[in-house]
């Protein structure tokens, strides 16, 4: 017990954590030490969760609106029309090559561009590790491999390998009409999978063209 308050400690002399990590972790600490506490953990159930716990000391800004979101698809004229149509996005500029951008009704913007150039040699201005798969798992989001195997910037060039995926991405549409939606969806051709979570909240998943999972909702706030 002494060892474990000892590195706490050292760890926050050195600026390794907060004030307020140090004092979760020397609870938790505490209440691992109390007679008992192995039976406890047997049973997470009747047991209080642990915080999440802070990384840093909370920002001095807050997040009040989307830039962009961007998407490196297979093809990203098929795609654009894809999303244009669909989910009626606006294309707001189109260099003819490689990408576009759209406008989300004025609430943000998304990227869509090809994944590689046509042409260009395999790795070249590819992030490692980071282009998307031919055949993405499955639940797994357009947005995954947003921005990946492109040549955008020095910082996506020098970034790690990706280790997870976006499950999914969760649009709200009005107006809606669960019957409507489910049924213009099928007559795009698309298979739409009904994700209806209690009274007020309703959605459709779909696949984009690149096989990325889009979920279409009705708008609750």
């Amino acid at each position: 017990m002494e060892t474990v308050i000892a590195g706490l400690l050292k760890d926050f002399e050195d600026g390794k954590m907060s004030r307020r990590q140090l004092i979760q972790s020397l609870a938790l600490a505490a209440a691992a030490a109390m007679p008992g506490a192995a039976a406890l953990a047997q049973t997470p159930a009747s047991a209080p969760k642990p915080p999440i716990p802070q990384a840093f000391e909370p920002a001095p800004w807050k997040t009040v609106w989307l830039d962009h979101i961007s998407y490196a698809v297979t093809d990203y004229r098929k795609s654009t029309a894809f999303y244009r149509d669909l989910m009626g996005w606006t294309v707001r500029n189109d260099n003819g090559t490689n990408q576009a951008t759209l406008d989300i009704n004025g609430i943000g913007g998304i990227i869509i561009r090809n994944r590689r150039d046509p042409g260009q040699a395999q790795g070249a201005g590819q992030t490692a590790g980071a282009a998307a798969p031919a055949t993405p798992p499955a639940g797994a989001a357009a947005g995954a491999a947003a921005g990946a195997g492109q040549g955008g910037g020095q910082g996506q060039r020098n970034r790690p390998p990706l280790t997870g995926v976006i499950n999914h991405i969760s649009w709200g549409i009005a107006n809606w009409n669960t019957e409507k939606v489910e049924a213009e969806l099928k007559r795009r051709g698309l298979t739409p999978r009904p994700d209806m979570v209690g009274a007020d909240f309703k959605s459709f998943h779909v696949t984009d063209p690149d096989g990325w999972d889009l979920q279409i909702s009705n708008q609750t706030k």
